[in-house]
């Protein structure tokens, strides 16, 4: 009888390090993290909510709106992590994605190359304070991690994600990991624009 090949194994380098698309994505949430910081290092609160124009968002809106997206985008990310897994959805690298979501993916980059109004479900809540806002951020840059070192083992190419905003956005787990990231560094960029703006308040 043919001995079965771990399938927990299948993703895996040989040392059981993350597979490379796996790890560039670990990279860039350490990265998000860092920017995150050095954009609110000093900041008060009034700063933090300052709005160079009206119905254009304040820092705070910016990462407030990454919070809230994507904690409702990673119960979906890990429910389909687990049952990717108790159904054998196992692969190796590289996987291959469609070229659609891998275009969506780019034109979520910064600087925006189109405008995008955050679904209603996205909506950020005003008059966030540094205090509640960052603690959070961080944790879930964490929890994006852990997802991530979930995912090793799974079929990146093959699972399949709905997206929580709209059915009709499905995109596979590999680029469901690279959507988080070009989304979160899309709207620190934009945070970036407040804070350089000739305006923005010094105190």
């Amino acid at each position: 009888m043919q001995q079965q090949e771990n399938p927990t194994n299948s993703l895996m380098t040989e040392d059981g390090a993350l597979v490379a698309e796996l790890q560039e994505r670990e990279i860039e949430i350490e990265a998000i993290k860092q920017k995150a910081q050095d954009l609110i290092a000093g900041l008060n609160d009034r700063q933090f909510n300052w709005q160079p124009d009206a119905g254009v968002w304040s820092i705070a809106e910016c990462l407030t709106h990454l919070n809230v997206t994507n904690n409702q985008y990673l119960p979906v990310i890990k429910n389909a992590i687990e049952r990717g897994r108790a159904s054998g959805l196992y692969g190796r690298a590289p996987f291959h994605h469609g070229f659609l979501g891998n275009w969506f993916v780019r034109l979520m980059e910064p600087p925006p190359k189109r405008k995008f109004k955050a679904p209603k479900v996205f909506t950020p809540p005003r008059g966030e304070t540094l205090e509640s806002v960052t603690p959070e951020f961080m944790r879930i840059q964490n929890e994006i991690s852990t997802c991530i070192r979930r995912a090793n083992g799974s079929h990146l190419a093959k699972i399949k994600i709905a997206s929580p905003a709209s059915k009709l956005l499905r995109l596979s787990l590999g680029q469901s990991f690279a959507l988080l990231g070009a989304h979160e560094r899309r709207h620190l960029w934009q945070a970036q624009q407040v804070k350089n703006h000739p305006s923005f308040p010094a105190t």
